[in-house]
């Protein structure tokens, strides 16, 4: 037997297997590039900046994108979609905040529902995949998916839709993992701003944990979710409107009041909102750097929602592009290190602690919309 076993495993063989080198899924060396290219250097340097700051994307289309496919496999690659496990490692994206938004038309009466088959499957797809995907809910567990190799994926946002004016069903989503909820298109936050049921939503999130998102919302609803809110907040899909006039898009007056405030400008990667191409992308970037500070800007890929994205930008890869034109700029890597990565795990860090700190001092909500808002 003893004989058998020297056979199975001699000793040369166990030294190749020493020699193997371990896999990183977020590799720090870029593929070497042509000795005569201008953009090398910045490139390389995107690269580096990247492994040790990887990219925490804003908003992602995935779920609704993955419901129409019949099969899919992340981890190999799917060209169906702009994200799969090889891109997001290829663009050194460390957290993904997946969006569990519903498609215009759909049925008010089944927006819960709808939303609760969305997270159902953002949890089935992270359990499919679990060498390149982690559900995280904290800072905490988004840092610890990052240090395991994974990509964090944080549920949210939602649409307001999905509570049915109910805190009962907020609290339920957080329990499933929600992480951000939308501030628009229900009757307590619209045009007029947030109503006195509308307050006592933001003031639960805030026990909860859960981030307002108010990209789309209206101004007023914006200038009272600041005023209302005791965690940041952030605006998960919105760049300069002095750029590019985009509904979506902030006008310079709200953004230093969302720099003020400490919450977070995600800009988002789309043709639409910020341009034709990543330079179009970066003068938003530097333009909401100006306006609100370094501490209110980060990204948002905005990739599987069916929209087009500028030159250079096309799926979760090609991060390393983006910040290789910053770096062209003149952002320093503290800059960018806040802008990819930074920014967002303060954002969290602080609405967990909002949380923690709220718990202590408020027992959940019963309010019902009826009697705050007759």
């Amino acid at each position: 037997m003893a004989e058998l076993q020297d056979d199975l495993h001699t000793a040369a063989e166990v030294d190749a297997l020493d020699d193997l080198p371990l896999a990183d899924p977020f590799p720090a060396e870029p593929p070497a590039a042509p000795a005569d290219d201008p953009d090398a250097e910045p490139l390389e340097r995107a690269h580096a900046l990247l492994a040790a700051h990887p990219v925490a994307d804003g908003y992602s289309g995935l779920p609704w994108a993955l419901r129409h496919l019949p099969w899919y496999d992340l981890e190999l690659g799917e060209s169906a979609v702009d994200t799969d496990v090889p891109r997001l490692r290829q663009g050194h994206v460390g957290a993904l905040f997946c969006s569990l938004h519903l498609p215009e038309g759909l049925a008010a009466d089944r927006a819960v529902a709808a939303t609760l088959e969305q997270l159902d499957l953002v949890r089935t797809v992270i359990a499919a995949h679990p060498e390149g995907l982690r559900l995280a809910r904290t800072a905490g567990q988004v840092i610890d998916a990052r240090n395991c190799g994974r990509a964090a994926v944080l549920l949210g946002p939602a649409t307001a839709a999905a509570l049915d004016d109910s805190l009962g069903i907020l609290r339920v989503l957080h329990s499933l993992g929600l992480r951000v909820l939308t501030l628009v298109g229900t009757s307590w936050a619209s045009e007029a701003g947030l109503t006195r049921f509308g307050e006592e939503v933001v003031r639960e999130m805030n026990r909860l944990g859960i981030l307002a998102d108010l990209s789309g919302a209206s101004e007023q609803t914006i200038r009272r979710a600041l005023a209302s809110s005791k965690a940041p907040v952030l605006c998960t899909r919105s760049a300069a409107r002095a750029l590019r006039p985009h509904p979506a898009n902030l006008p310079d007056d709200l953004l230093a009041e969302l720099g003020a405030a400490k919450g977070l400008c995600m800009v988002p990667l789309t043709a639409e909102q910020t341009g034709p191409s990543v330079r179009d992308v970066a003068d938003h970037l530097d333009h909401v750097r100006a306006v609100a500070g370094t501490e209110c800007v980060g990204l948002s890929g905005t990739y599987d929602v069916g929209t087009a994205h500028p030159q250079d930008l096309p799926d979760a890869s090609c991060y390393p592009h983006l910040v290789a034109e910053l770096f062209r700029r003149g952002w320093t890597e503290t800059d960018l290190s806040l802008l990819t990565w930074g920014n967002v795990q303060r954002v969290l860090r602080t609405a967990d602690f909002t949380a923690r700190a709220a718990q202590q001092r408020r027992e959940p909500s019963t309010a019902q919309i009826a009697e705050l808002d007759a």
